[in-house]
């Protein structure tokens, strides 16, 4: 019997026994069943790798699909497409990692919050590779694959096509990812008559890191280099994050006022390739003083750069950096060679490294141009005193909170607070492995912790800071204290020394470490002056000096302005007899 017919029969059996039987009351029909939670599937298949894969997926969930989604996580929480991160460890082929409501996000902390809608969605698998250092600990980092510590364009990390889906918490259901795409390697830039290019494996970094490590350098030639042989030259090292190529010349501008290698720039970029050309007009017509400029490429696990110093963490950059790349730039391209002709400048992550190296190395470098450098105090470490505060999120009271603030606009309005810009870098990578800013500085200032990474300065999830950790910070990285602990020894060394400049609206509230430590060099008690201030009313970062014009203005002419300042230097502090061929 089929089992329609089957239904026949024990529906007319059931109405004769009701007719039977006292009426009861109708049984309550169970709830409707609810959605099965909205998670998403991200798999790769065997063709993108045959093996396992370690690393940290990003799914970048945006309103557009041009730029991709991967291109749209943004420190201003307003400005940023939603992203969600998640560890993998041995994710095989075809096997689904799962984003769900208990992956972090950002700015939506999770994925039952974010609002229905059609949105765009991409995922990226970071990956990781085991590192077994020399101290005996064995962790998973990103490699550098010259690309600056860029995830969203690493070569050989793999990631989706963007796709366009209705997505409802509410709802719920399964949305699948497939990475079926795979970066591609980075073009390796071309010498010219003014740049040339070379690498070196690192014998220091090498046995840190327990595999080859490189240092990349970067030289700009000065005019003459090649119709004066006997000619040697000071050297410039101009610190920043990791530089592809040096990008501030420029041979012609076009119409619109760029160079010819950005024709659809926009007018900001624009403007700066006017001052590419100038700057290129000015350095090979013999206006400026005749340098070595090198620029460092020293990407590593944790960041697109080191700090250029030693760190427990990051390994030995600072001694790598003075006692195998500087020596091998100097020899390649006939530098002085001698202390006394070697300057130190840079911006941001850059400004801090020149004043660091002045500070660490003060018998190797005889100046420092520093502009809008990182926290050089830390009880001004961005918004946050490390060694008063008990909380890096929040400023509180008996009854009260109020949230601490991380990014800004020079007129004052906030674009970003403590807490979701350290989220943001949680979403990006746990354990100090964002390849971002907060990660980078605990990477190198922090002690090693009990499981191979950095001790966090605070809790990613409360703000709560530990002050053993602060303490480690105070003794080793912290240059305004250092400077003031070692002044009887550091003070004389540094006489003339360092140069700062920094807009009194630095986005992200690095002027107020400046004048912390302006405070102490300018003191009255303080009998060594070493340095000088110059503060841009209302600038924003970035900011380089040369009063209160364009901040295009400002950073396009920097060494126009403090080459001559340079030489002037050099001149004044080259001990006799010192090699001054390179003044033709």
């Amino acid at each position: 019997m089929n089992r329609f017919a089957s239904a026949i029969l024990l529906l007319v059996v059931c109405a004769g026994a009701a007719a039977a039987q006292p009426a009861k009351p109708a049984p309550v029909p169970p709830p409707a069943s609810r959605p099965t939670a909205l998670r998403v599937e991200v798999s790769f298949p065997a063709s993108a790798s045959a093996t396992p894969l370690d690393g940290h997926l990003m799914l970048g969930i945006a309103t557009q699909a041009q730029p991709e989604p991967r291109f749209l996580l943004n420190e201003a929480e307003a400005r940023s497409a939603q992203f969600f991160g998640l560890d993998v460890d041995a994710l095989a082929p075809g096997a689904a990692a799962i984003v769900d409501q208990k992956a972090l996000g950002y700015p939506v902390a999770s994925l039952d919050r974010l609002p229905a809608g059609d949105y765009y969605v991409q995922a990226v698998l970071n990956i990781y590779e085991t590192f077994r250092r020399a101290d005996g600990k064995v962790v998973k980092l990103p490699p550098e694959m010259g690309e600056g510590q860029q995830w969203n364009r690493k070569p050989g990390n793999l990631y989706s096509k963007a796709q366009k889906i209705h997505v409802d918490p509410a709802a719920g259901g399964v949305i699948k990812v497939s990475l079926t795409e795979k970066m591609p390697a980075v073009e390796e830039p071309k010498d010219t008559k003014y740049v040339k290019h070379f690498r070196i494996q690192s014998k220091l970094l090498s046995d840190f890191w327990g595999r080859p490590m490189f240092l990349g350098a970067i030289v700009v030639l000065p005019e003459g280099f090649d119709e004066h042989p006997g000619a040697h030259y000071p050297l410039l090292v101009q610190h920043g994050h990791f530089p592809s190529d040096f990008r501030g010349f420029g041979t012609e501008p076009t119409p619109g006022g760029g160079s010819p290698a950005q024709p659809s720039a926009a007018p900001a970029r624009q403007g700066r390739g006017q001052y590419q050309v100038k700057l290129y007009q000015d350095w090979t017509s013999g206006r400026l003083p005749r340098v070595l400029m090198l620029l460092i490429q020293h990407a590593n696990p944790y960041y697109d750069d080191s700090y250029a110093v030693d760190s427990a963490n990051v390994g030995p950059y600072g001694a790598a950096i003075t006692q195998e790349l500087i020596p091998e730039v100097e020899r390649r391209y006939r530098g002085i060679g001698q202390p006394w002709a070697r300057l130190l400048t840079g911006g941001s992550t850059g400004g801090w490294e020149a004043l660091a190296q002045q500070v660490f190395y003060p018998d190797f470098f005889n100046g420092a141009w520093a502009s809008c450098p990182d926290p050089i105090d830390f009880r001004a470490y961005q918004a946050v005193n490390i060694y008063q505060d008990k909380n890096a999120f929040w400023t509180e009271g008996p009854f009260g909170r109020v949230p601490r603030p991380e990014m800004r606009e020079e007129h004052g309005m906030l674009l970003a607070l403590m807490e979701p810009a350290v989220r943001r870098e949680e979403v990006m990578g746990t354990h100090g492995r964002s390849t971002e800013q907060f990660g980078i500085w605990q990477a190198v200032f922090s002690p090693v912790g009990a499981d191979g990474y950095p001790k966090a300065i605070w809790d990613p999830t409360t703000g709560v800071i530990d002050q053993d950790v602060a303490k480690f910070w105070k003794e080793h990285y912290d240059l305004s204290a250092i400077m003031q602990r070692d002044w009887a020894t550091l003070g004389p060394k540094l006489v003339g020394k360092l140069h700062i400049a920094v807009g009194d609206m630095d986005t992200w509230y690095l002027n107020n470490a400046v004048h912390l430590f302006q405070d102490f060099a300018d003191s009255a008690k303080n009998v060594y002056r070493v340095a000088d201030f110059e503060y841009g009313d209302r600038k924003p970062h970035c900011y380089t000096g040369g009063g209160n014009g364009p901040m295009a203005e400002s950073g396009g002419t920097n060494l126009q302005r403090i080459l001559p300042q340079m030489e002037k230097w050099l001149v004044a502090t080259a001990p006799a007899g010192a090699d001054m061929t390179w003044r033709y």
